[in-house]
């Protein structure tokens, strides 16, 4: 267990699904693992390995068949759906790797979107939206919706929409997944900054560059955790200051 207080604890994590009526899948088999606040953790695997099905379980967004699981200090296993859907809001930020923005609002809309839902009242929405925006780059785009972004901006603004509520941790499913490698970089960097500034961000890839800008590396497979270790990172803002220029590039 990491030295800091445990924003993820759990222990023995079990997920069954039944296909059919005679089928059970095992998705996970006993995972125990904790994240400690202020850590910036990669989770990697191969298809089927159980990465997804975790994410979805420590994103409250599913209940194990087995197992504890405290987030942020709060049993979550025993919540009603509507105390989870509470808990999300409060305490989970997401980011997807589609953005899953809506095409009709603005991007300081989409932001302000989670605030909505938690009774947050205009004017304090409208502040936090900007600051978000701000906090990844975009004031100048709070006015344009997703079809005039490029992709990275997009997930930009997504990640700026998981920020508002200030939660207890960012979740991050694929987030380079549909950019090109720069705007791929350009987000790792963003993360690094949020997780510098002590927000607790647990990601899935499968990009090996990607993971080697996390300080903490979990692998997965078959449903269990094989491997779990402490990396140094790498900067990607060192990363974005080495990179040719587009007249350095065509060169």
């Amino acid at each position: 267990m990491p030295a800091a207080k445990a924003v993820v604890d759990v222990v023995e994590l079990h997920k069954d699904y039944l296909l059919g009526k005679d089928v059970v899948v095992h998705a996970l088999r006993g995972v125990t693992l904790c994240v400690g606040k202020g850590e910036l953790v990669a989770i990697m695997g191969p298809s089927g390995s159980g990465k997804s099905t975790f994410m979805n379980l420590i994103g409250c967004l599913d209940r194990p068949t087995n197992g504890t699981y405290e987030l942020d200090g709060v049993d979550v296993i025993h919540l009603s759906p509507n105390e989870l859907a509470d808990l999300r809001n409060q305490k989970i930020g997401f980011i997807f790797q589609g953005y899953n923005l809506l095409p009709r609002m603005d991007a300081l809309e989409n932001v302000m979107l989670p605030m909505v839902y938690g009774g947050v009242p205009s004017d304090v929405r409208r502040k936090r939206g900007l600051e978000g925006l701000r906090m990844v780059g975009l004031s100048d785009r709070a006015h344009h919706r997703p079809n005039e972004l490029s992709g990275g901006q997009q997930q930009r603004v997504a990640i700026a929409r998981a920020l508002v509520n200030s939660p207890s941790l960012i979740l991050a499913d694929e987030p380079t997944g549909n950019v090109d490698s720069r705007a791929s970089v350009e987000i790792m960097a963003i993360l690094q900054q949020l997780n510098r500034a002590g927000a607790t961000i647990v990601l899935v890839t499968h990009e090996p560059d990607i993971a080697t800008y996390c300080s903490r590396l979990v692998a997965f497979r078959d449903g269990l955790v094989i491997s779990d270790r402490v990396q140094a990172a790498a900067s990607a803002s060192a990363t974005l200051k080495a990179w040719p220029s587009e007249t350095e590039a065509a060169a």
